[in-house]
């Protein structure tokens, strides 16, 4: 490898490589505003000069030099200190002195570097800019008196989002960085420029003089608003979460995260459950433990084992749903279910489940077949996977179903799901290139099996993964994109139908047929109430959405920024959430709930702490043993059905992407980005 000088120091280089990424892994600092080095080289901020011999005899932008061979890069030489007042003293000529009511203080990149390369006089006598600050949404507050046009957040709308509705108007000091037409900015990653702002100019409004950072509480976890399992970092004062940023992972959100991930947070606060209760007269009503546990007790012994089911939501984790399943099986109850919505997943089949790929490998794709997926919406940051690969590869995408914004190109093959069949029997030409493609992925939605043909539709896009080359030697193109965070783990954990179990169909037909008589709903929040007729209904979740609504016993839980538990991505990657703050009132962790119910029910579990649960978990499923590891399925490419594909139209499982659980129902700033888009909507509908 090629090698260069850095304040003296021999450093290897990659060939392509620019000064500032050299210096940045030989851990030399380098001050900068503009770079970020996953966006392209702007060199508007001229912070990160050096010195370079041979070269001009002047300081160079480190973020556009490229490196070379034999170079003398030096980086504290009094030039290049000089250079950097001199630039950081341009900088602070129009920047208002606010940092006591700014949010990004003790957050700010250029109040960090104010401290090295800033004066402590100005000389500066004229009349100072003011800028009007700019409408970008419900997400973002913008102060852009304070912006130094270093563009990062102009680059990642084009670039990461997709959505190029930032840049600069005017020129010179008359120069604003603005929404086009100051219209809200309709991306639902927004809240990411807000971590890329180097100074006070974007920030977040639903946090905006709510904490210092230095009062927080900051823990770790991982979010289960949807199935991607971006890492994330909660901050918490006292027991109150007040925001959640993203958490650095490479092979899964990189450092970005979603905007329901982002802000939903403040429904933590509200509609939740923090005590029992019991349906009386037909009410609902405050209840001890003992009175609720007594009354499911109570019904229990006059039922039979097979006139009891128990149902998994989209929020619950891997222990609690594995002492259910225990449970249930206890009890000789052989109804359980974690496809609430229909789906028709063969669970005896992993790699039929799974994102196979994986999120980070998306990026090496050069074809890409969509079937019945809104991909941004119900995965915004798989989808900017597949963005990278079509800027970097060309990635020619072509699409069954309705047709969406994907942020890049997309062919349409219609809205008909017949055309499967097409493909896979080799008669259109859609098939010879995925045969041809280097890289080809097939992404399947979820929701596309929550239909009576749903098995069919499986079936034959498996046909076409096998037959179409789709999965080869060290290549798996088959993908089942998730939308709810618990379904692999369920799945994983055989929480279907045991023998002689009903699926979700044949649970509501018994319901109606008064066969089953109780229903157990563990965060079930997502389907039609009416399905559960005259059954006695226990609830079990942490806010009062329409499961609890509905029940005749409620038992609080606890949300996932309350519990240590064990999620499974859409990859089948095993993470874990960490407590941040507890559950409020009388609510418990969930598997503590399930326990407590066991032993009303005079079935005991054979563990009564986590450890030992978790211990169960790993014993009888080894892949939990093993936390934030990439696992590989074996492919199976036997299809079960024959039966044709219908020929009506996809249904999409995620009709609102801010209001898609019960925590994100609860919170107000997720009901003023729903108006807000609902708005842009209407606009957009009325000028067309």
């Amino acid at each position: 490898m090629p090698t260069l000088k850095i304040d003296g120091q021999e450093v290897e280089f990659n060939p392509g490589e620019s000064v500032i990424q050299v210096c940045d892994r030989a851990g030399v600092e380098i001050p900068r505003f503009c770079y970020h080095d996953r966006l392209k080289i702007a060199g508007n901020c001229r912070m990160c000069l050096v010195e370079v011999t041979p070269g001009p005899p002047k300081p160079q932008a480190s973020c556009a030099l490229p490196a070379a061979p034999n170079m003398e890069v030096k980086t504290n030489t009094p030039m290049v200190k000089k250079a950097r007042e001199g630039v950081m003293e341009f900088l602070l000529i129009n920047h208002p002195l606010d940092c006591p009511i700014c949010d990004q203080g003790g957050e700010c990149d250029l109040q960090d570097e104010a401290m090295a390369y800033g004066s402590g006089i100005s000389r500066y006598q004229d009349h100072k800019r003011a800028v009007e600050p700019k409408s970008m949404g419900p997400l973002i507050k913008t102060e852009m008196t304070r912006c130094i046009h270093c563009t990062r957040c102009v680059r990642f709308a084009d670039e990461v989002a997709g959505v190029p509705e930032l840049g600069a108007l005017g020129r010179g000091e008359h120069m604003e960085i603005t929404t086009y037409l100051e219209k809200p900015f309709s991306s639902e990653l927004s809240g990411n420029v807000v971590d890329l702002c180097p100074v006070g100019a974007l920030t977040s409004r639903p946090y905006a003089f709510n904490a210092r950072p230095w009062e927080l509480t900051k823990t770790e976890s991982i979010d289960v608003l949807d199935a991607v399992g971006s890492n994330i970092r909660i901050d918490t004062r006292g027991e109150v979460v007040l925001r959640i940023l993203p958490r650095l992972h490479e092979d899964v959100n990189e450092e970005w995260l979603a905007d329901k991930a982002r802000h939903a947070c403040d429904g933590l606060k509200t509609q939740r459950l923090d005590r029992p209760y019991v349906r009386k007269n037909g009410k609902l009503v405050e209840a001890s433990w003992d009175e609720a546990l007594g009354a499911i007790a109570a019904k229990v012994s006059t039922l039979k084992a097979s006139e009891m089911a128990a149902i998994a939501g989209n929020l619950a984790d891997v222990e609690s749903m594995l002492a259910l399943k225990d449970l249930m099986l206890a009890l000789g109850s052989p109804h359980l279910e974690c496809r609430q919505d229909g789906a028709k997943i063969d669970a005896a089949d992993r790699a039929s489940y799974l994102m196979n790929t994986g999120i980070a490998a998306l990026e090496k794709a050069d074809v890409a077949l969509f079937i019945g997926t809104d991909i941004r919406h119900e995965a915004p940051l798989v989808n900017t996977r597949l963005r990278k690969a079509y800027l970097a590869n060309g990635m020619k995408a072509y699409n069954v179903g309705k047709a969406f914004d994907f942020t890049y190109p997309i062919e349409q093959l219609g809205e008909n799901p017949q055309v499967l069949a097409e493909i896979a029997d080799g008669k259109h030409p859609l098939s010879e290139m995925l045969k041809n493609a280097t890289n080809p992925v097939i992404i399947l939605g979820a929701g596309a099996l929550a239909r009576g043909d749903g098995e069919a539709i499986l079936s034959v896009v498996k046909r076409i993964a096998s037959q179409c080359n789709v999965v080869r030697d060290g290549w798996n193109g088959f993908n089942l994109l998730h939308y709810a965070a618990a379904r692999v783990g369920a799945l994983d954990i055989g929480f279907v139908p045991q023998p002689k179990g009903l699926d979700m169909a044949g649970i509501v037909g018994a319901i109606e047929k008064k066969e089953i008589k109780l229903a157990y709903l563990l965060g079930v929040d997502e389907i039609d109430m009416g399905y559960f007729g005259e059954a006695f209904v226990v609830y079990q979740g942490h806010h009062g959405d329409i499961g609890a609504h509905r029940a005749d016993v409620v038992l609080p839980g606890a949300a996932y920024t309350e519990k240590t538990a064990l999620y499974v991505n859409t990859e089948g990657r095993v993470q874990e959430t960490r407590r941040a703050i507890f559950p409020p009132g009388q609510a418990r962790e969930d598997y503590q709930v399930v326990l407590a119910v066991a032993e009303a029910l005079g079935k005991p579990l054979a563990y009564g702490s986590q450890a030992e649960l978790r211990a169960r978990l790993v014993k009888e499923f080894p892949q939990f043993a093993d936390l934030d590891r990439l696992p590989q399925a074996p492919w199976v490419s036997k299809t079960a059905s024959g039966a044709a594909v219908a020929a009506e139209k996809f249904d999409y499982p995620v009709m609102n992407f801010y209001m898609t659980d019960p925590i994100s129902r609860a919170s107000k700033t997720m009901a003023a980005c729903t108006e807000s888009a609902t708005r842009n909507s209407q606009e957009k509908k009325n000028a067309a």
